[in-house]
């Protein structure tokens, strides 16, 4: 039979001690287990979206641990969307397309944000307009906006010619997707040049241009590169017409059972998480421009701001906010006069940007 000797009950005394004294975070168990679905392939999001996990765990001091699932493993985006909305996923990286978002257009209006600084602004957790409006339009599928992540600018690739006018669009198939606001300005664009339309899964998108199924698309620079379709485009323009922003969203049940200290500390982690992004994301996109550049067979056609002004006028926006945007904007904040309120704020934000450079 095991005898513990006096210099033996020492020793426990001090080791039982010294685990009551570690921090919480080393020996406990998570109150709250998630999952993190991450529907696309791409490296530079993912590490942010990593960096958001780790951090949440820190600052709640292990009460709530979450594990990422990027590349689709949880299923497609809409999938992982329904599963944020039932509970049975928490947390999610989405594109609020208007089919399941319905306020979602205002994520992303065509000629709003036109650069990082405008979008740090613009998208600021909770002050920013476009985080305002579009917490309410989550609220309303049942989700919580923790906060964004930008990739920059859409511009133009095509697999024909270079694009400099709306003319330039003649007889083009081109893909589109759910973004109904963005669909609406194309189709505005490319008015009376027989182009058409064809709404595409963005995954099947590679394929699609390397079959010829579509002739071009709207992209942006880190897919060119991340998602490689700049080995299927000829010719992309720097239209910079629209602003690619995902949203990171937890479902808005579980949100609010939180205590409003882990509300702080996913909070926390989500504002760390969002710099980091922005930071990373505006230095990744001048080594993709970069590798664009000296990549044979692919041309960057660079906009004049006289041909950019041409396709923005062509885009006839105003129509398109009094359709898409006014309807919303008047239910969720009845006598408010929100459309020009929004309008108006973005205006400020790119004159006051304008104004720094």
């Amino acid at each position: 039979m095991f005898k513990l000797t006096r210099k033996g009950l020492c020793l426990f005394v001090i080791f039982a001690l010294f685990v009551c004294l570690i921090p919480g975070s080393a020996i406990a168990k998570a109150k709250y287990n998630w999952s993190f679905a991450q529907p696309w392939t791409r490296p530079l999001s993912n590490e942010g979206y990593k960096l958001f996990c780790e951090k949440v765990e820190e600052y709640s001091n292990g009460q709530i641990k979450i594990k990422f699932f990027s590349d689709g493993l949880l299923g497609t985006h809409d999938e992982s969307f329904h599963g944020m909305q039932d509970g049975s996923i928490e947390i999610g990286a989405f594109s609020p397309y208007v089919s399941i978002v319905p306020g979602g257009m205002m994520n992303w209006m065509p000629w709003t944000i036109e650069n990082w600084d405008e979008a740090r602004i613009a998208y600021e957790n909770p002050s920013g307009i476009l985080y305002k409006v579009m917490e309410t339009a989550w609220n309303e599928v049942g989700g919580h906006l923790l906060f964004n992540v930008s990739q920059g600018s859409y511009g133009l690739g095509n697999t024909v010619r270079a694009l400099r006018t709306p003319a330039d669009l003649k007889d083009l198939k081109m893909r589109v997707s759910a973004s109904l606001a963005a669909v609406k300005m194309l189709e505005n664009m490319g008015k009376g040049t027989g182009m058409t339309l064809q709404t595409l899964p963005w995954a099947e998108l590679y394929n699609a241009l390397s079959r010829g199924v579509v002739d071009g698309c709207w992209d942006m620079w880190p897919s060119l590169i991340q998602e490689r379709h700049y080995e299927v485009l000829k010719f992309y323009s720097d239209v910079n017409f629209l602003w690619d922003n995902n949203n990171i969203v937890v479902n808005l049940e579980l949100w609010d059972s939180l205590s409003p200290e882990l509300k702080e500390a996913v909070n926390k982690a989500a504002a760390e998480a969002e710099a980091f992004l922005y930071k990373t994301g505006e230095a990744a996109e001048s080594d993709f421009v970069k590798q664009l550049e000296e990549s044979e067979g692919f041309t960057i056609v660079r906009l004049t701001p006289e041909e950019r002004e041409e396709w923005r006028t062509k885009s006839s926006m105003s129509g398109v906010w009094e359709e898409l945007c006014k309807p919303w904007l008047e239910k969720h904040y009845p006598g408010q006069n929100m459309t020009q309120k929004v309008q108006d704020e973005l205006k400020r934000i790119h004159e006051e940007v304008l104004a720094k450079k």
